[in-house]
């Protein structure tokens, strides 16, 4: 198994990250989950076990980003362990997040459709946060001069029961809670640094869209990434908060 541990703070609690690419990691999470005493554990969905993730009792669990489909199941059969996991985790509503391609995961467990989009849509923007989405932990990721990073082509039907919470120019569906659960087609979690390791992964899509290029993205991540992740601190405290009850204050 190539599970990867990191260390953990006070507190003993356990948290999943499943990865689908090696550098789509947690981010400038993992110091935030650390903090408030996580014990952080990576599985990679396409070469570890994911049935050591127990979906009913396990304090945490977040599914990062990755580059295939959530329907490309007969190439990638653990797309359908992911999507059982989830179905459990769902009913039991512990606390789950979804980023992009966990998002469409988190859709597609519901039972709603995921399907391409009318455009690909890669690089910085705000979201917009409808009325619901600006009572909820995701207003940190708004304001002047914040922007989150987009990284998709495919997109979801709001699921039954969800609540919507953000949209953007192009894509209607950018973030839904249910219970427990919160789904961003978006990413909170990037830095700079990080972002280094996705301009080489992802230099093939990359070269293939007008507009988008290396030195666009890298120039962006200077003007945003750095408040975004400041952002994102508060954002990810206070939705820990919410679901799991608890602060390192």
């Amino acid at each position: 198994m190539t599970t990867k541990k990191t260390e953990s703070g006070q507190g003993g609690r356990k948290a999943w990250a499943i990865t689908h690419v090696a550098f789509e990691d947690l981010g400038s999470f993992e110091q935030i989950l650390k903090e408030e005493g996580c014990e952080i554990q990576y599985l990679n969905a396409a070469c570890d076990d994911l049935s050591v993730v127990n979906p009913e009792t396990d304090d945490l669990l977040i599914i990062l980003g990755g580059p295939v489909s959530v329907n490309d199941i007969d190439e990638y059969p653990f797309i359908q362990a992911e999507l059982a996991m989830l179905t459990k985790r769902l009913k039991a509503d512990k606390p789950t997040l979804g980023i992009c391609l966990g998002a469409q995961l988190i859709a597609k467990a519901m039972g709603a459709r995921v399907y391409p989009g009318q455009r690909r849509e890669i690089g910085w923007s705000p979201i917009h946060l409808d009325e619901a989405g600006s009572r909820s932990a995701l207003r940190h990721l708004v304001g002047e001069g914040v922007s989150v990073l987009h990284w998709h082509g495919e997109t979801f039907d709001l699921p039954e029961y969800a609540e919507h919470l953000a949209s953007t120019e192009h894509y209607a569906n950018q973030a839904f809670s249910y219970g427990k659960t919160l789904a961003l087609q978006f990413h909170p979690e990037v830095t700079r640094r990080g972002l280094e390791q996705w301009y080489v992964g992802h230099t093939a899509e990359i070269h293939q869209i007008d507009g988008v290029s290396v030195n666009r993205l890298r120039d962006d991540a200077v003007r945003f990434a750095d408040t975004l992740k400041v952002r994102a601190y508060s954002f990810l405290k206070e939705w820990l908060e919410q679901v799991c009850g608890t602060s390192s204050g």
